[in-house]
Protein backbone atom coordinates (compact mmCIF):
# COMPACT_ATOMS: atom_id res chain seq x y z
CA UNK A 1 0.00 0.00 0.00
CA UNK A 2 1.88 3.18 -1.49
CA UNK A 3 1.24 6.31 1.47
CA UNK A 4 2.23 9.79 0.78
CA UNK A 5 1.59 13.18 1.51
CA UNK A 6 0.04 16.03 0.13
CA UNK A 7 2.81 18.80 1.18
CA UNK A 8 1.40 22.60 2.82
CA UNK A 9 2.77 24.56 -0.35
CA UNK A 10 -0.09 27.54 0.80
CA UNK A 11 -0.72 28.70 4.20
CA UNK A 12 -2.33 27.02 6.96
CA UNK A 13 -2.73 23.61 5.35
CA UNK A 14 -5.93 22.19 5.27
CA UNK A 15 -7.39 23.78 8.29
CA UNK A 16 -9.78 26.76 7.36
CA UNK A 17 -10.04 27.41 11.47
CA UNK A 18 -8.67 30.38 13.65
CA UNK A 19 -7.92 27.22 16.60
CA UNK A 20 -5.61 25.58 13.71
CA UNK A 21 -1.63 25.98 13.39
CA UNK A 22 -1.30 29.09 11.26
CA UNK A 23 1.98 29.16 8.93
CA UNK A 24 2.85 30.87 5.60
CA UNK A 25 4.75 28.59 2.90
CA UNK A 26 8.47 28.57 2.52
CA UNK A 27 10.47 25.51 0.66
CA UNK A 28 12.40 25.18 4.11
CA UNK A 29 9.24 23.94 5.68
CA UNK A 30 8.09 21.74 2.66
CA UNK A 31 11.59 20.31 2.46
CA UNK A 32 11.57 19.31 5.86
CA UNK A 33 8.19 17.53 5.43
CA UNK A 34 9.64 15.63 2.68
CA UNK A 35 12.28 14.70 3.55
CA UNK A 36 10.68 13.37 6.68
CA UNK A 37 8.80 11.42 4.57
CA UNK A 38 11.63 10.04 2.81
CA UNK A 39 13.26 9.07 5.52
CA UNK A 40 9.78 7.72 7.27
CA UNK A 41 10.00 5.32 4.23
CA UNK A 42 6.69 7.17 2.45
CA UNK A 43 6.48 6.63 -0.97
CA UNK A 44 4.99 9.58 -2.74
CA UNK A 45 4.60 13.64 -2.18
CA UNK A 46 2.23 15.85 -3.98
CA UNK A 47 1.84 19.48 -4.34
CA UNK A 48 -1.20 21.58 -5.43
CA UNK A 49 -1.31 24.62 -7.19
CA UNK A 50 -3.79 27.13 -5.61
CA UNK A 51 -3.85 30.59 -7.06
CA UNK A 52 -6.65 32.51 -5.16
CA UNK A 53 -7.22 32.21 -1.24
CA UNK A 54 -10.66 32.59 0.58
CA UNK A 55 -9.79 35.25 2.71
CA UNK A 56 -10.83 35.29 6.30
CA UNK A 57 -9.09 36.35 9.27
CA UNK A 58 -6.91 33.70 8.45
CA UNK A 59 -5.96 34.55 4.95
CA UNK A 60 -6.83 30.98 4.42
CA UNK A 61 -4.63 30.56 0.96
CA UNK A 62 -3.63 33.60 0.15
CA UNK A 63 -0.06 32.87 0.21
CA UNK A 64 1.30 30.02 -1.91
CA UNK A 65 4.10 28.53 -4.09
CA UNK A 66 4.01 27.18 -7.33
CA UNK A 67 4.00 23.86 -7.81
CA UNK A 68 6.73 23.18 -9.95
CA UNK A 69 9.55 24.92 -9.29
CA UNK A 70 8.77 23.90 -5.83
CA UNK A 71 9.27 20.49 -6.87
CA UNK A 72 12.43 20.84 -8.80
CA UNK A 73 13.86 22.57 -5.31
CA UNK A 74 12.66 19.38 -3.71
CA UNK A 75 13.89 16.87 -6.77
CA UNK A 76 17.20 18.48 -5.83
CA UNK A 77 17.61 17.90 -1.97
CA UNK A 78 15.71 14.11 -1.56
CA UNK A 79 17.19 10.72 -3.65
CA UNK A 80 14.12 7.86 -3.36
CA UNK A 81 10.63 9.46 -3.12
CA UNK A 82 8.61 10.16 -5.89
CA UNK A 83 7.21 14.07 -6.29
CA UNK A 84 4.50 15.20 -8.20
CA UNK A 85 3.72 18.46 -9.26
CA UNK A 86 0.29 20.43 -10.04
CA UNK A 87 -0.33 21.97 -13.32
CA UNK A 88 -3.62 24.38 -13.66
CA UNK A 89 -4.24 23.62 -17.38
CA UNK A 90 -5.95 26.71 -18.18
CA UNK A 91 -2.40 28.66 -16.94
CA UNK A 92 0.31 26.67 -18.73
CA UNK A 93 0.44 25.25 -22.52
CA UNK A 94 1.11 21.31 -22.46
CA UNK A 95 4.43 21.70 -24.32
CA UNK A 96 6.07 23.87 -21.54
CA UNK A 97 4.55 21.59 -19.06
CA UNK A 98 5.62 19.02 -20.96
CA UNK A 99 9.53 20.13 -21.18
CA UNK A 100 9.45 21.44 -17.28
CA UNK A 101 8.55 17.86 -16.67
CA UNK A 102 11.78 16.77 -18.36
CA UNK A 103 13.74 18.84 -16.61
CA UNK A 104 12.49 18.06 -13.15
CA UNK A 105 12.51 14.20 -13.91
CA UNK A 106 16.84 14.63 -15.12
CA UNK A 107 17.30 16.71 -11.45
CA UNK A 108 15.39 13.70 -9.60
CA UNK A 109 16.43 10.67 -11.64
CA UNK A 110 13.53 9.88 -13.10
CA UNK A 111 11.23 10.52 -9.59
CA UNK A 112 8.67 12.69 -11.33
CA UNK A 113 4.94 12.91 -12.20
CA UNK A 114 2.55 15.34 -12.88
CA UNK A 115 -1.27 16.09 -11.58
CA UNK A 116 -3.74 17.65 -13.70
CA UNK A 117 -6.16 20.39 -12.44
CA UNK A 118 -8.72 20.86 -14.60
CA UNK A 119 -10.43 24.24 -12.72
CA UNK A 120 -12.95 24.18 -10.34
CA UNK A 121 -12.27 27.64 -8.46
CA UNK A 122 -13.53 30.52 -11.21
CA UNK A 123 -11.48 32.90 -9.45
CA UNK A 124 -8.12 32.10 -9.86
CA UNK A 125 -8.43 32.14 -13.55
CA UNK A 126 -10.94 35.07 -13.95
CA UNK A 127 -8.46 37.44 -11.52
CA UNK A 128 -5.88 36.62 -14.98
CA UNK A 129 -8.24 36.88 -17.69
CA UNK A 130 -7.67 33.49 -18.66
CA UNK A 131 -11.32 31.75 -17.36
CA UNK A 132 -12.83 31.02 -21.28
CA UNK A 133 -16.30 31.45 -19.66
CA UNK A 134 -18.68 29.23 -17.55
CA UNK A 135 -19.23 26.59 -20.22
CA UNK A 136 -15.75 25.60 -19.01
CA UNK A 137 -17.24 23.59 -15.89
CA UNK A 138 -19.41 21.85 -18.31
CA UNK A 139 -16.17 21.20 -20.56
CA UNK A 140 -12.83 21.41 -18.58
CA UNK A 141 -12.44 17.30 -19.13
CA UNK A 142 -12.55 17.50 -22.73
CA UNK A 143 -10.19 20.09 -22.45
CA UNK A 144 -7.76 18.28 -20.35
CA UNK A 145 -7.93 15.24 -22.39
CA UNK A 146 -6.54 17.14 -25.26
CA UNK A 147 -3.89 18.57 -23.00
CA UNK A 148 -2.73 15.27 -21.54
CA UNK A 149 -2.97 13.79 -25.51
CA UNK A 150 -0.03 16.46 -26.13
CA UNK A 151 1.97 15.20 -22.94
CA UNK A 152 2.05 11.76 -23.78
CA UNK A 153 2.48 12.35 -27.90
CA UNK A 154 5.77 14.92 -26.94
CA UNK A 155 6.91 12.49 -23.96
CA UNK A 156 6.78 9.38 -25.79
CA UNK A 157 7.43 10.66 -29.47
CA UNK A 158 9.00 13.58 -29.34
CA UNK A 159 6.62 15.37 -31.38
CA UNK A 160 3.02 16.39 -31.26
CA UNK A 161 0.51 17.67 -34.31
CA UNK A 162 -2.38 17.20 -32.81
CA UNK A 163 -5.27 19.37 -33.91
CA UNK A 164 -8.35 19.43 -31.61
CA UNK A 165 -10.89 22.04 -30.29
CA UNK A 166 -8.70 23.17 -27.79
CA UNK A 167 -5.02 23.12 -29.15
CA UNK A 168 -3.86 23.31 -32.78
CA UNK A 169 -0.03 22.09 -32.52
CA UNK A 170 2.16 22.30 -35.65
CA UNK A 171 4.65 19.22 -35.60
CA UNK A 172 5.66 20.30 -31.71
CA UNK A 173 8.78 18.96 -30.82
CA UNK A 174 10.38 18.31 -27.53
CA UNK A 175 13.91 16.62 -27.04
CA UNK A 176 15.09 15.32 -24.34
CA UNK A 177 12.29 12.77 -23.33
CA UNK A 178 12.38 11.80 -19.76
CA UNK A 179 14.60 9.23 -18.94
CA UNK A 180 11.39 6.93 -18.40
CA UNK A 181 7.41 7.05 -18.91
CA UNK A 182 6.40 10.30 -16.47
CA UNK A 183 3.35 9.44 -14.34
CA UNK A 184 0.18 11.27 -14.80
CA UNK A 185 -2.38 11.52 -11.93
CA UNK A 186 -5.90 13.77 -11.55
CA UNK A 187 -8.33 14.23 -8.52
CA UNK A 188 -11.92 13.85 -10.35
CA UNK A 189 -14.36 13.57 -7.80
CA UNK A 190 -17.28 13.02 -9.96
CA UNK A 191 -18.36 10.46 -12.47
CA UNK A 192 -17.31 12.36 -15.23
CA UNK A 193 -13.53 13.37 -13.67
CA UNK A 194 -13.11 9.61 -12.32
CA UNK A 195 -14.01 8.46 -16.17
CA UNK A 196 -11.32 10.61 -17.19
CA UNK A 197 -8.58 9.54 -14.49
CA UNK A 198 -9.60 6.09 -15.74
CA UNK A 199 -8.62 6.69 -19.20
CA UNK A 200 -5.73 9.07 -18.91
CA UNK A 201 -3.92 8.39 -15.67
CA UNK A 202 -1.61 6.28 -13.63
CA UNK A 203 -3.86 7.03 -10.40
CA UNK A 204 -6.81 9.05 -9.50
CA UNK A 205 -6.66 11.11 -5.74
CA UNK A 206 -9.88 10.49 -4.49
CA UNK A 207 -11.69 12.94 -0.85
CA UNK A 208 -12.12 10.41 2.26
CA UNK A 209 -15.38 10.77 4.14
CA UNK A 210 -16.12 11.39 7.64
CA UNK A 211 -14.90 11.79 10.77
CA UNK A 212 -13.12 8.58 12.20
CA UNK A 213 -15.61 6.43 9.95
CA UNK A 214 -12.89 4.85 7.60
CA UNK A 215 -14.80 3.36 5.32
CA UNK A 216 -17.39 5.59 4.96
CA UNK A 217 -16.06 6.44 1.66
CA UNK A 218 -16.12 2.79 0.24
CA UNK A 219 -18.76 3.49 -2.51
CA UNK A 220 -15.67 5.95 -4.08
CA UNK A 221 -12.91 3.57 -4.97
CA UNK A 222 -15.30 1.23 -5.70
CA UNK A 223 -16.69 3.97 -8.31
CA UNK A 224 -13.10 4.47 -9.39
CA UNK A 225 -12.88 0.84 -9.90
CA UNK A 226 -15.90 0.20 -11.99
CA UNK A 227 -14.33 2.65 -14.26
CA UNK A 228 -10.84 1.62 -14.36
CA UNK A 229 -12.65 -1.67 -15.67
CA UNK A 230 -14.79 0.28 -18.33
CA UNK A 231 -11.72 1.47 -19.48
CA UNK A 232 -9.81 -1.44 -19.26
CA UNK A 233 -6.76 0.07 -17.29
CA UNK A 234 -5.54 -1.05 -13.96
CA UNK A 235 -5.73 2.66 -12.43
CA UNK A 236 -6.90 2.52 -8.40
CA UNK A 237 -7.43 5.17 -6.05
CA UNK A 238 -5.72 6.96 -3.77
CA UNK A 239 -7.21 8.00 -0.54
CA UNK A 240 -7.01 11.53 0.71
CA UNK A 241 -7.11 11.73 4.73
CA UNK A 242 -6.23 14.10 7.37
CA UNK A 243 -4.73 12.82 10.61
CA UNK A 244 -4.58 14.60 13.59
CA UNK A 245 -2.74 12.47 16.31
CA UNK A 246 -2.26 12.88 19.70
CA UNK A 247 -1.91 10.36 23.26
CA UNK A 248 -4.68 9.34 23.34
CA UNK A 249 -8.15 9.42 21.96
CA UNK A 250 -9.60 12.24 23.96
CA UNK A 251 -6.62 14.74 23.47
CA UNK A 252 -6.59 14.07 19.58
CA UNK A 253 -10.64 14.67 19.59
CA UNK A 254 -10.42 17.49 22.13
CA UNK A 255 -7.95 19.10 19.25
CA UNK A 256 -10.31 18.59 16.24
CA UNK A 257 -13.73 20.41 18.25
CA UNK A 258 -11.23 23.16 18.64
CA UNK A 259 -10.69 23.07 15.19
CA UNK A 260 -14.51 23.23 14.39
CA UNK A 261 -15.08 25.73 17.25
CA UNK A 262 -12.69 28.14 15.58
CA UNK A 263 -14.02 27.75 11.96
CA UNK A 264 -13.20 30.57 9.93
CA UNK A 265 -16.78 31.51 8.81
CA UNK A 266 -15.58 34.82 6.24
CA UNK A 267 -13.16 32.35 4.55
CA UNK A 268 -15.66 29.49 4.35
CA UNK A 269 -18.62 31.85 2.96
CA UNK A 270 -16.01 32.08 0.01
CA UNK A 271 -15.64 28.86 -0.51
CA UNK A 272 -18.88 27.62 0.03
CA UNK A 273 -20.06 30.65 -2.53
CA UNK A 274 -17.00 29.59 -5.26
CA UNK A 275 -18.11 25.87 -5.40
CA UNK A 276 -21.85 26.55 -6.54
CA UNK A 277 -21.10 28.95 -9.20
CA UNK A 278 -20.60 25.60 -10.93
CA UNK A 279 -24.13 24.85 -11.62
CA UNK A 280 -23.15 22.00 -13.80
CA UNK A 281 -21.78 19.90 -11.29
CA UNK A 282 -22.83 16.28 -10.52
CA UNK A 283 -23.48 15.17 -6.98
CA UNK A 284 -20.14 13.09 -6.83
CA UNK A 285 -18.33 16.29 -7.80
CA UNK A 286 -15.61 18.23 -5.83
CA UNK A 287 -17.87 21.40 -5.70
CA UNK A 288 -21.16 19.04 -4.46
CA UNK A 289 -18.55 17.88 -1.67
CA UNK A 290 -17.45 21.43 -0.26
CA UNK A 291 -21.19 22.47 -0.03
CA UNK A 292 -22.25 19.45 1.38
CA UNK A 293 -21.52 20.66 5.22
CA UNK A 294 -22.42 24.03 6.72
CA UNK A 295 -18.48 24.11 8.42
CA UNK A 296 -16.56 22.14 6.19
CA UNK A 297 -13.40 23.19 7.56
CA UNK A 298 -10.93 20.72 5.82
CA UNK A 299 -12.53 20.14 3.08
CA UNK A 300 -15.11 17.54 4.04
CA UNK A 301 -12.12 14.74 3.59
CA UNK A 302 -11.80 11.97 5.55
CA UNK A 303 -10.93 12.78 8.85
CA UNK A 304 -8.83 10.08 10.88
CA UNK A 305 -8.54 11.65 14.51
CA UNK A 306 -6.75 9.14 17.58
CA UNK A 307 -4.10 7.64 19.39
CA UNK A 308 -1.40 6.32 17.65
CA UNK A 309 -3.01 2.77 17.51
CA UNK A 310 -6.45 4.00 16.60
CA UNK A 311 -4.95 6.13 14.10
CA UNK A 312 -3.01 3.01 12.77
CA UNK A 313 -5.99 0.29 12.91
CA UNK A 314 -8.66 2.84 11.07
CA UNK A 315 -5.69 3.94 8.52
CA UNK A 316 -5.48 -0.31 7.80
CA UNK A 317 -9.36 0.22 7.12
CA UNK A 318 -9.05 2.46 4.45
CA UNK A 319 -5.85 0.10 2.69
CA UNK A 320 -8.70 -2.50 2.80
CA UNK A 321 -11.10 -0.90 0.94
CA UNK A 322 -11.28 -2.69 -2.55
CA UNK A 323 -9.71 -0.34 -5.31
CA UNK A 324 -7.50 1.76 -3.17
CA UNK A 325 -4.28 1.73 -4.00
CA UNK A 326 -2.95 4.16 -1.62
CA UNK A 327 -3.34 6.63 0.55
CA UNK A 328 -2.11 10.74 0.66
CA UNK A 329 -1.87 12.05 4.03
CA UNK A 330 -2.03 15.83 5.44
CA UNK A 331 -1.91 16.97 8.92
CA UNK A 332 -2.98 19.63 11.41
CA UNK A 333 0.96 20.06 12.39
CA UNK A 334 2.89 18.85 9.71
CA UNK A 335 6.28 18.73 11.65
CA UNK A 336 4.36 17.15 14.08
CA UNK A 337 2.39 15.02 12.30
CA UNK A 338 5.15 13.72 10.12
CA UNK A 339 6.85 12.23 13.54
CA UNK A 340 4.04 10.79 15.11
CA UNK A 341 3.34 8.88 11.68
CA UNK A 342 6.79 7.87 10.69
CA UNK A 343 7.78 6.84 14.46
CA UNK A 344 3.98 5.86 16.22
CA UNK A 345 1.88 5.06 13.78
CA UNK A 346 3.08 3.53 10.48
CA UNK A 347 4.42 0.79 12.55
CA UNK A 348 1.50 0.04 14.03
CA UNK A 349 -0.06 -0.65 10.48
CA UNK A 350 -0.50 -4.02 8.80
CA UNK A 351 -0.44 -2.76 5.42
CA UNK A 352 2.67 -1.26 5.91
CA UNK A 353 5.01 -3.77 7.99
CA UNK A 354 7.53 -3.37 4.93
CA UNK A 355 8.95 -0.19 5.90
CA UNK A 356 11.03 0.24 8.93
CA UNK A 357 10.63 3.01 11.32
CA UNK A 358 13.76 5.16 10.63
CA UNK A 359 14.31 8.29 12.49
CA UNK A 360 13.91 12.03 10.43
Amino acid sequence: MDIGVFIPINNNGWLISENAPQYMPSFELNKTVVQKAEAYGMDFALSMIKLHGFGGKTEFWDHGLESFTLMAGLAAVTSRIKLFASTAVLTIPPAIVARMAVTIDSISGGRFGVNIVSGWHKIEYSQMGLWPGDEHFAKRYQYSTEYVQILRDLWEKGESDLKGAYFQMDKCKLSPRPSRPIEIVSAGQSDTGMAFGARYCNYNFCLGEGVNEPTKAASVPARMLEHAKKAGRDVGAYMLYMVICADTDEAAMARWDSYVKGADRAALEHLLGHAAHDVNTEATSMAAAVQRNPSPINFNMGTIVGSPASCARMLDEVAAMPGVKGIMLCFDDFIQGMDDFGQKIQPLMKCRQDRLPLAA
